[in-house]
């Protein structure tokens, strides 16, 4: 008989080391620099405050915004010469102001990075209940690429949608900033988490809890993926945790990047893996990293258990990477920085050759 070959699903991932097969890459056009408000100061380092604080609503510099699209279009082209499928958000008007019964804001962010507000489990998006009022309808950019993936068979929920009420944000105190104990700026009052808080494992997903991320949302995430999927929350030393993939990264089985700078005790399940600490960035912590810091150079991508995509510059982590076994593909992607985030953040991988099984 005649072989019959298998139509591909149009969503499937189960880690973050899967062969890449398709990935949704953000977009900088349009990207206003979000008001200035609370969930910037407990997240932001003091030295970007007076930028924030300037520039609050108002478009990222044209000089940053075409950097920053010059480097994401090099990340296509590189991943096109890989043979992956790349998909775009739509183009939105984030410079609007918009308002619900109970707050407004005077514009919206950015579809630069679509990790922070979607997640592939399996067969399935997840739309975040991000708690950012400025990120509120940052998801319409990508609802087209999303219902068609639905309709090509995928499973689509979005969690539940926040009221964002001042109910959900604790007042903050003097010399916030100073604190050396991490005091989570969002209360209990209803589940937010955003889906870069998470990596993924297999059946085994990772967590911090960060100033975006309460125990609601990460115990309404692990109730939705039922008996399938194990969550575990990570313990980390940062009093502005803000996305778990500077802090936490798994590169493939039994290799785990870390942040030694901020990283806590690891779980006992990751005592047969290799803990690879990431050396010091070679990024400058300066005032063009508004919304990060330099320890974004652990944002890296895998292509699959070898290749991995990493900024140019950071040579000391290229070096490393090579020294573990892996195939480092340099990538000139610094003009992203500003925006807050690498090669993990600005993408989604939408589908990756593999099956769900466990790594522990």
């Amino acid at each position: 008989m005649p072989e019959t070959s298998v139509p591909r699903p149009p969503v499937l991932s189960y880690t973050e080391w899967d062969p890449l097969e398709e990935v949704v890459v953000g977009s900088v056009d349009g990207a206003v620099v979000p008001p200035w408000d609370s969930t910037l100061r407990v997240t932001m380092s003091p030295r970007s405050w007076p930028f924030l604080r300037e520039h609050g609503g108002r478009p990222f510099p044209r000089e940053w915004i075409d950097a920053g699209r010059r480097d994401l279009d090099g990340l296509v082209h590189l991943l096109e010469a890989e043979g992956v499928t790349v998909r775009r958000p739509d183009p939105v008007d984030f410079s609007r102001p918009y308002a619900t019964p109970e707050w407004e804001s005077a514009s919206g962010l950015y579809a630069a990075m679509p990790r922070d507000l979607l997640m592939v489990v399996g067969d399935e998006i997840l739309e975040a209940p991000m708690s950012w009022r400025s990120r509120y309808f940052e998801v319409h950019a990508f609802r087209e690429l999303v219902k068609g993936y639905f309709l090509r068979g995928a499973r689509w929920t979005a969690a539940p949608r926040p009221q964002l009420s001042d109910a959900l944000f604790r007042p903050l105190e003097e010399g916030e900033e100073d604190r050396e104990e991490f005091r989570s700026l969002v209360t209990e009052f209803e589940p937010v988490f955003d889906t870069a808080d998470f990596v993924r494992c297999g059946r085994d997903l990772f967590v911090q809890r960060s100033h975006v991320t309460n125990a609601f949302g990460i115990e309404w995430l692990r109730r939705h993926l039922g008996d399938a999927y194990r969550i575990h929350e990570i313990a980390v030393r940062d009093t502005h945790p803000m996305h778990i993939d500077a802090t936490f990264m798994p590169l493939a089985p039994g290799k785990l990047l870390v942040n030694p700078e901020r990283i806590g005790p690891l779980p006992e399940m990751f005592r047969t893996w290799d803990v690879l600490p990431a050396p010091p960035p070679s990024a400058p912590d300066d005032p063009t990293l508004c919304l990060c810091s330099a320890w974004v150079s652990m944002n890296v991508l895998m292509l699959d258990e070898e290749r991995v995509v990493v900024e140019r510059r950071e040579e000391a982590l290229i070096r490393k990477l090579k020294d573990w076994g892996f195939q480092p593909i340099p990538c000139r992607f610094d003009g992203f920085y500003p925006f807050g985030g690498s090669f993990h953040c600005a993408t989604l991988d939408v589908r990756r050759r593999g099956e769900l099984r466990s790594y522990f």
